[in-house]
């Protein structure tokens, strides 16, 4: 049984990802169940995508709204109460063998006023659980990618230099993020708008990212400063 499993999903991924033969089998069995329904979601929410690959999961409660304006490639995954909202100039595109964990958020406007940009992310990505991205500046992650839980992205920031005004009043700026390839962000991060992170980069868990990290630097703290280098 975990070798015809593993045919198949390797078959899918097209890459090796080898189950532990030490797994019980009234566990991978109820996992094989899961897994069935949340692709029977995913057949009926794929006909209303602007585009999708297949396999297509989607877990229980999960809201997806612009439907059209979103582009899935192959095996993508969408855990249990993940909320997407796609209303945007440039939609979503989530590239293949991509998992965005339970509880997820991925925003691309920030109010009816004003339409926000867009999201991508790459191939063989992935989003842990709780993470919150707000994308109205565009959010643009790459390929091989891993996010650990509760991982922020703010690509908006309020304007608030005329202390004669109300900041509410002084309307906002959006300059966007971007997040190279082979990328690991840790648990907690914040990457607020305007940064950038090089191919290669570990970013260190609850590191507050307010400026550019060079290419595979390793980064932590608040505020974010380089502690090493991968060699």
């Amino acid at each position: 049984m975990i070798q015809l499993i593993n045919k198949m999903t390797n078959k899918f991924l097209k890459r090796e990802l080898p189950f532990s033969p030490d797994i019980p089998f009234p566990y991978l069995f109820s996992i094989i169940i899961e897994r069935t329904i949340m692709l029977i979601r995913g057949g009926f929410v794929g006909i209303l995508l602007k585009r999708h690959g297949f396999p297509l999961f989607i877990g229980k409660k999960t809201s997806i709204r612009c439907k059209n304006k979103i582009s899935v490639g192959n095996c993508v995954s969408f855990q249990d109460q993940v909320i997407i909202n796609a209303l945007s100039y440039e939609g979503m595109e989530f590239g293949d063998n991509v998992s965005i964990g339970m509880r997820s958020m991925i925003k691309t406007s920030g109010s009816l006023t004003r339409i926000g940009k867009g999201f991508s992310i790459g191939h063989d990505s992935a989003m842990g659980n709780d993470c919150f991205v707000g994308a109205a500046g565009g959010v643009y992650i790459g390929n091989f990618v891993a996010i650990g839980q509760n991982v922020r992205f703010h690509s908006e920031n309020h304007e608030f230099h005329d202390r004669e005004r109300k900041i509410c009043e002084q309307g906002v700026t959006h300059k966007g993020i971007t997040v190279g390839d082979d990328v690991w962000i840790g648990a907690g991060a914040v990457l607020l708008d305007g940064v950038h992170i090089g191919n290669g980069c570990v970013i260190g868990a609850n590191t507050l990212v307010n400026k550019d990290v060079p290419e595979y630097a390793i980064a932590a703290g608040n505020p974010v400063r380089v502690i090493g280098k991968r060699m």
